[in-house]
């Protein structure tokens, strides 16, 4: 019999979810009568009792009401579409990915609709439309096919030949049954992408232990051993640091028969990610590239943008679209790289679908890597996958404990969350909770890397301390000398009366060179975004920061004992091509101030309007002077 849910409401349409058991039947009639019964776990279920039986295909075609709408394709038909496509996408899969799809696509108003076995997955009560059912029985998914224009994945663990089988038959799937069947065996995967000069960590297959100790002599140990097909998060992986532990390593996995292969092992510093998009047109977009750092074996932090120099990212982005182009089909991707010590980035593994590395873009990109993926499968134009934020940290909510001493924790997190500025929550809502499942995830955005990495670190610790407290710094006063400090308060004056938060810090560039290089290095990761470095005599200070940071660098020459600071204007304004330092007058520190409330400005709207209020209040001093002036004449005015 067809199981029926009882309905929802969602932007004004209806939304039925139903179990479809394979092979079930269901009774069809013009009159729909329903009757509530409650089952053996006492959860109330709605049944439609018609007198007219028909196969389990049919069954899928019945959409049911409260309105007693007639057994139809009313999804597709009848009720009109409002949204930026008329389109209906079906989804393979329900899990998370699926849930943030369906809210991507209920900000456009596309309706989505889920194909899981699970009646209370994370998607089940957002989509359009949930069908109960396995998402890799060949027969369930061609008849879910039939209720949707376009049909996709949230996880590449489907039956592929049925694609193959539906896109003969007309139908369109996103991306092509091509690609998932060559990503969802990952040694094919390798094969593939070696094929298309795509870098990668030396592999072989491996069919007996005879097999595995010839790779053991060829690649060395540590030795990374894989399972073919339904591999991830960290599922489907074993090392054997040794000959001895390669039998074990493969009885891990499950044995030879579950199809395995191995690795040269891949002396990484780093695990990097680009999620790129590919449109209908095949016109490919990537987004920033990230740090993903695992925690055994699960992602547990993504880092955007990641800390590596220029030519490692785009080295990064050109292998990910080299790899995205070699496949067929439109959707995002998520490429996963290495980047080894010796500065190679190889190619990990490739993701048909929205992935874990790219939760972070909800919040952090001007579009979603789900609003991305349903423009691409859909034949809309791609959106701008830059970021709008300068720094965005993702941290996974995995399961600590069993059950609801694990839900306990997690909303404890979750709770300190709340009071974090540029924190963004998301909960999956799965009913049952284990240990390193994912349950959720948080995203920090903020003015650096440093600012947002801070907040994570005090929302994780045991102490719980307020996030909130911690100012976040925008300019670094320095100076060679604490005789330099008279001058140098001047900028800090005026730091104070525009609210922008700043330091004053002694670092001579003569005496303290140490100190010198690590404060002009670790600057822009701290979130300082403006330096004011003040210097008298030989004024090297400003010039040896300005060579070991990108941030700009306003030197202040301050008046010595002996040249009444000249030679220190002139050893500031005087620095070689390439290593850029702005200067003020001498002595002139307000300038120097208020030359970086400018800067800060460009990207901060309220800052550029109080300085366009500090012009207009000097210019309305100017006046009051004027006036009282001529009224006054001259010589009242100098003696009042």
């Amino acid at each position: 019999m067809l199981h029926l849910h009882q309905s929802i409401v969602l932007s004004g349409h209806r939304v039925t979810h139903f179990v479809l058991p394979r092979g079930a039947t269901a009774v069809i009639d013009t009159a729909v009568r329903f009757s509530m019964e409650r089952s053996g776990c006492c959860k109330e279920k709605l049944f439609a009792s018609h007198s007219t039986r028909t196969s389990s295909s049919q069954s899928l075609a019945c959409l049911a009401s409260s309105e007693g709408l007639e057994p139809s394709t009313r999804l597709k038909d009848d009720l009109p579409a409002h949204g930026l496509s008329e389109k209906i996408v079906g989804v393979l899969g329900g899990g998370q990915l699926g849930r943030m799809l369906c809210q991507a696509a209920s900000e456009m108003a596309i309706k989505v609709i889920v194909l899981d076995p699970l009646e209370s997955c994370p998607a089940s009560a957002i989509a359009y439309n949930h069908v109960v059912g396995s998402f890799d029985d060949s027969a369930t998914v061609e008849e879910f096919a039939k209720r949707c224009e376009i049909l996709t994945v949230e996880i590449e663990h489907v039956d592929a030949a049925t694609l193959e089988k539906l896109e003969q038959h007309g139908v369109d799937c996103q991306p092509k049954a091509s690609t998932i069947r060559i990503i969802q065996d990952k040694y094919l995967q390798k094969v593939h992408f070696s094929r298309h000069g795509v870098p990668l960590p030396e592999f072989m297959q491996i069919d007996d232990l005879e097999g595995a100790e010839r790779a053991g002599d060829l690649f060395g140990y540590p030795l990374m051993v894989k399972s073919k097909r339904l591999a991830y998060d960290g599922r489907g992986n074993a090392v054997a640091k040794t000959a001895e532990e390669l039998s074990s390593a493969v009885a891990a996995l499950g044995g030879f028969e579950r199809g395995l292969y191995v690795e040269k092992w891949a002396p990484f510093m780093k695990e990097l990610a680009v999620i790129v998009a590919r449109g209908r047109d095949n016109s490919v977009l990537c987004y920033p590239v990230v740090e993903t750092i695992h925690k055994e074996n699960i992602c547990h932090i993504v880092k955007a943008h990641a800390s590596i120099p220029w030519k490692i990212r785009k080295q990064a982005t050109d292998i990910a679209y080299k790899a995205v182009c070699s496949l067929e089909g439109a959707g995002v991707f998520a490429v996963e790289l290495f980047l080894t010590r010796d500065g190679q980035v190889l190619l990990n593994e490739v993701a048909p679908r929205p992935h874990n590395s790219g939760h972070h873009t909800i919040e952090a990109c001007y579009t979603s890597q789900f609003e991305q993926h349903l423009r691409a499968v859909i034949g809309l134009p791609l959106g701008d996958p830059s970021m709008k934020t300068p720094a965005a940290i993702m941290y996974n909510i995995l399961g600590e404990e069993e059950g609801e001493q694990g839900f306990r924790l997690a909303h404890r997190l979750i709770g300190r969350a709340l009071s974090i500025k540029g924190a963004a929550i998301h909960w999956y809502d799965k009913p049952e909770m284990r240990k390193q499942r994912k349950m959720g995830h948080i995203t920090i955005v903020g003015s650096s890397m440093g600012t947002v990495e801070a907040q994570l670190n005090a929302l994780l610790s045991e102490e719980g301390r307020d996030c909130q407290s911690a100012v976040q710094l925008r300019v670094g006063i320095i100076m060679g000398s604490d005789s330099d400090l008279p001058v140098m308060k001047d900028a800090a004056r005026i730091l104070d009366a525009f609210d922008v938060p700043y330091e004053v810090r002694i670092v001579s560039a003569h005496r303290t060179p140490d100190v010198m290089f690590r404060y002009a290095s670790s600057a822009q990761e701290r979130g300082i975004q403006v330096i004011i470095a003040g210097a008298g005599g030989a004024a090297h200070l400003p010039g040896m920061v300005a060579s070991l940071t990108p941030l700009p660098v306003i030197g202040v020459p301050v008046r010595a004992s002996v040249l009444d600071g000249l030679d220190s204007l002139l050893s500031i304004v005087q620095m070689p091509r390439g290593v850029p330092v702005a200067t003020v007058a001498v002595n002139n520190a307000t300038n120097a101030g208020l030359l970086a409330v400018r800067m800060l400005g460009v990207g901060d709207p309220d800052l550029l309007v109080r300085m366009s209020q500090y012009q207009e209040d000097t210019k309305e001093d100017v006046l009051t002077k004027a006036e009282k002036l001529q009224r006054e004449g001259w010589e009242s005015y100098l003696n009042p």
